[in-house]
């Protein structure tokens, strides 16, 4: 999704990480969520902020993995897909209220409810298979699955290298280090 995010550099990463897997379709959808503001990483008047605040961070976006899943859903339903996956994680995460299982499981029944599949009894099901999973397991499987890591960006800021320093940084970091296995992404921090 490109929803007028600060920078293009997970764009560019889901692009070369999809053509490097051979996908059969890449899509991206263009969205602009910068007109809603209220976070840092589509309003460029509000600062990233350095990890460790209370609450939800300035870095939350309003209702993104809602609109997110509420695409796929009409994308899947469109293509008479069961199932749409999510990389959403809520054991080492930035407190995100929209990456949660109840919210997984609140949107699954307003799914059900939304889409004519689910009124036929065939509903389109949102998937988080890493909701459980801490970073570590995170990379662990991705390694045992050969995930491109060196194609990938976590980064809140978009410029050169990674930064080291913003709460995804940290997070992908320590996940990395908790595994025992050394992050190619390369940083200006660490």
């Amino acid at each position: 999704m490109d929803y007028s995010q600060r920078h293009s550099r997970e764009i560019d990463a889901a692009i070369n990480i999809a053509s490097k897997l051979g996908a059969a379709q890449h899509l991206v959808m263009k969205i602009d969520l910068s007109g809603i503001g209220g976070s840092a990483l589509t309003d460029r008047n509000i600062d990233v902020p350095e990890p460790g605040g209370e609450g939800i961070p300035a870095t939350y976006v309003p209702a993104r993995n809602t609109i997110f899943l509420s695409l796929a859903l009409a994308f899947a339903e469109a293509r008479d897909f069961d199932f749409v996956y999510i990389g959403a994680n809520a054991v080492d995460y930035s407190g995100y209220p929209d990456c949660r299982p109840e919210y997984i499981d609140a949107f699954n029944g307003m799914a059900a409810l939304a889409l004519k599949r689910g009124v036929e009894g065939r509903p389109v099901t949102v998937v988080a298979p890493l909701m459980k999973m801490s970073k570590a397991e995170i990379v662990r499987l991705g390694t045992r699955l050969n995930a491109p890591y060196e194609l990938s960006w976590s980064c809140y800021r978009g410029t050169g290298k990674a930064c080291g320093r913003c709460d995804s940084c940290n997070l992908r970091l320590k996940g990395f280090m908790e595994a025992g296995i050394r992050d190619p992404v390369e940083y200006e921090n660490q």
